[in-house]
């Protein structure tokens, strides 16, 4: 039995011809993601140790000295190309991970490209001078063995005892047959009483955080019900796949496989391992120094909000987060707190009450979003991303999920202290149905494009917004 957010989730359901079939225990059952950073990184480093010992030993044979320039200098000048181009070429991968044959293909790939690209330098710039041609020709030559027999061994070693399993997999199975190889978790969605709902919030919570931590899921449903699992599996960022006997009949190919039958992918993760790591690194880099920048200016509202109001300086309000997992954003508490609206029913007007004095300032500026920084720390928010909306948030009295089809994907990624819709403007009270188009239109565009240099645009174009017409 697999325990997750409280509940047992059995390794296989009792419908179908799972049973047997889904007992195997997983080899590794904690966290596929730090598992293969940590493989990643190990690999990276044992790639440069054995390059370097192999323009060591090309020194030793021609010079007679490990540390002569030339080896040296050759290996300056290769491994930064080699990581450069294998960063970009997958040679620290899943699938480098997922077979040791493949990994020693994509090392013995990107190495060879490197090589070319130094040879081309050392030509262009006529620089060879520096360089040693029979050492760069016997270390290039260990390198490529010596990395590639690493690579064969490694490879077989962590694969058995991972049990050649790299990410996590979830087969939810909705009444009917289905079977899970492998070391895949299997959910009976009518057992754990899991319904295709996007009407409901907290049952799109359950299935986030049940889904927590996996990568690809395979949902095995009645053909009436694909459409609404669909939908509600859009924005869980993770891969998703429909289990289609139809495509078995027609003969389908390009499409994926699961368990010798054709799959159907209908959602995706918009970014991958090495794009969210970026993206986190980024979100530290900046929010860390800002956040100790700013501390006297923190200390300074939380006074005045306890001088002007009785009650607490921070507001939290359950919000939708990545993988439609609920989380409690901060605010600066800006309204009376008897006033306070938790839900979000009522959209904040231009004149309203239950605003404070200080509240109306730090609303005009902007400056009540800051505490969010905690939660940029925290992991739960981004820097940029689609902003979180409140669940009760409506337009034309009509929850937003049910003004757009489309709404519950903008949560394949972390909501965002900012975002592009932001920046365009799209910010304030809801009152038309046009007011949720225009922000959901943004965040998918988004989502879809994504770079880091764009987040960087966003976050500077973001000054230009922090005084805005719609903000109070």
């Amino acid at each position: 039995m697999n325990q997750i957010s409280g509940r047992f989730i059995a390794e296989a359901p009792t419908i179908g011809p799972i049973g047997a079939a889904a007992q195997a225990v997983p080899a590794w059952t904690g966290d596929f993601h730090r598992l293969r950073l940590r493989l990643y990184l190990f690999m990276i480093a044992a790639d440069g140790l054995l390059m370097a010992a192999s323009f060591l030993l090309a020194n030793v044979a021609y010079f007679h000295r490990p540390f002569a320039s030339y080896g040296v200098n050759t290996l300056a000048l290769l491994f930064p190309l080699y990581l450069a181009i294998g960063l970009n070429g997958g040679t620290w991968s899943l699938q480098a991970l997922e077979s040791s044959r493949r990994s020693v293909g994509l090392a013995t790939q990107s190495l060879l490209f490197a090589i070319a690209v130094a040879t081309f330098v050392l030509f262009t710039f006529k620089i060879g001078q520096d360089f040693s041609r029979v050492v760069f020709g016997l270390g290039s030559i260990l390198s490529l063995l010596m990395i590639a027999a690493a690579r064969a061994r490694f490879g077989e070693a962590i694969g058995r005892r991972c049990g050649w399993t790299f990410r996590r997999e979830v087969l939810i199975v909705d009444g009917v047959a289905a079977t899970a190889p492998g070391a895949e978790l299997v959910v009976d969605a009518r057992r754990e009483e899991l319904r295709p709902s996007i009407d409901d919030p907290s049952m799109l919570d359950r299935l986030g955080r049940l889904l927590a931590g996996s990568e690809r899921v395979i949902l095995a449903c009645p053909a009436e019900r694909r459409a609404a699992w669909s939908r509600m599996l859009a924005g869980a960022n993770v891969d998703v796949e429909l289990l289609s006997p139809d495509l078995d009949r027609l003969g389908a190919i390009g499409l994926r496989r699961h368990a010798g039958r054709a799959t159907i992918l209908v959602g995706c993760g918009p970014l991958g391992l090495r794009q969210r790591a970026l993206k986190r690194a980024f979100d530290l880099v900046v929010s860390v120094p800002v956040l100790l920048l700013l501390l006297p200016l923190l200390t300074l509202v939380a006074a005045a909000i306890r001088l002007d109001s009785p009650g607490p300086v921070l507001f939290r309000q359950p919000r939708m987060g990545r993988g439609n997992r609920l989380f409690g954003m901060l605010k600066f508490r800006t309204m009376r707190a008897e006033a306070t609206d938790t839900a979000g029913d009522r959209s904040t007007a231009r004149d309203d009450d239950r605003i404070t004095r200080v509240g109306r300032l730090l609303r005009r500026t902007s400056l009540d979003e800051l505490p969010q920084l905690l939660n940029v720390l925290s992991g739960e928010m981004s820097l940029v991303g689609p902003r979180p909306h409140a669940l009760g948030s409506t337009a034309e009295d009509a929850p937003f999920w049910l003004i757009e089809e489309r709404y519950w994907d903008r949560h394949a990624i972390k909501p965002g202290m900012t975002g592009l819709a932001q920046i365009r403007g799209y910010r304030g009270a809801t009152a038309c149905r046009s007011d949720v188009t225009n922000r959901l239109q943004a965040d998918l565009e988004y989502l879809d494009g994504w770079s880091l240099g764009r987040d960087i645009s966003i976050l500077v174009r973001t000054l230009n917004v922090l005084v805005h017409r719609n903000a109070y």
